[in-house]
């Protein structure tokens, strides 16, 4: 096969990559971490939904990893990510303050390499570089005074983006799930329908540094108009949304 024949491949295969194509399966730590009878089994319940085997594959966590869940709800990824990185790695759920969520989880000593930070999204600094840094259905909120560093708005988004490709070792990855936007609305709907589009969300991650490695399709849903909050009953649970990998050089 000719030179230019292999290029025009591996280009291809790079090309379908990015589409979001298919995707081989999970790893066995992956597949052991879904089927573990210690997770919970309201956790359990919710991932044909989350489509939580396709998502780990995404991810590429690996046992032994270093990985940041960024705002874990009540930990489901944050379990998943425990499970694969073993007792050789480290799992942490980040938090702008203390909560009650932070508080349980860092007094549960089930998973034992879970560790809690809770202070300024963009002071986070773990005092080791990480390989994955996991941010699901929260970008968007970075835009909010609540969350976000100097008052929220777009500086203060990149200030937190710019801490999170710091807290990542060269080649670590930047994982961002988040509720797909209308064309033209940019972020200006992240708290009125808590939506943003995923063009916004590559322009502003890019000019901190990162470079998008690949994107998933997997929880993608055309049938959702964009023009409803994500949770409202109509369609929450169901709303179009984009997963991108992002890799720092």
């Amino acid at each position: 096969m000719s030179p230019i024949r292999n290029a025009l491949l591996a280009a291809a295969a790079i090309g379908l990559c990015l589409a979001g194509g298919a995707y081989a399966a999970p790893s066995p730590a992956q597949s052991a971490a879904l089927a573990d009878p210690a997770r919970p089994a309201a956790e359990k319940a919710r991932d044909s939904d989350r489509k939580a085997a396709e998502v780990l594959e995404f991810t590429g966590v690996k046992p032994g990893d270093k990985v940041a869940d960024i705002f874990p709800g009540g930990g489901y990824y944050t379990h998943l990510f425990s499970k694969v990185v073993g007792p050789k790695g480290v799992v942490w759920g980040v938090n702008s303050k203390p909560g009650k969520a932070t508080e349980a989880m860092e007094a549960d000593k089930t998973w034992g390499n879970i560790k809690v930070f809770a202070a300024p999204y963009e002071s986070f600094a773990p005092g080791e570089k990480l390989d994955v840094i996991f941010n699901s259905q929260f970008h968007h909120d970075l835009y909010n005074p609540e969350y976000g560093a100097q008052g929220g708005g777009e500086a203060g988004v990149i200030k937190v983006t710019k801490a999170f490709y710091d807290a990542l070792k060269p080649g670590g990855v930047y994982i961002i799930i988040d509720h797909a936007g209308r064309p033209g609305t940019g972020h200006s709907e992240f708290d009125t329908l808590h939506r943003i589009e995923k063009p916004e969300v590559i322009k502003l991650v890019e000019g901190v540094g990162f470079k998008l490695a690949a994107e998933s399709k997997v929880l993608e849903n055309p049938a959702d108009p964009k023009t409803a909050n994500v949770f409202d009953a109509s369609i929450r649970g169901k709303t179009d949304q984009f997963i991108l990998k992002f890799r720092k050089p």
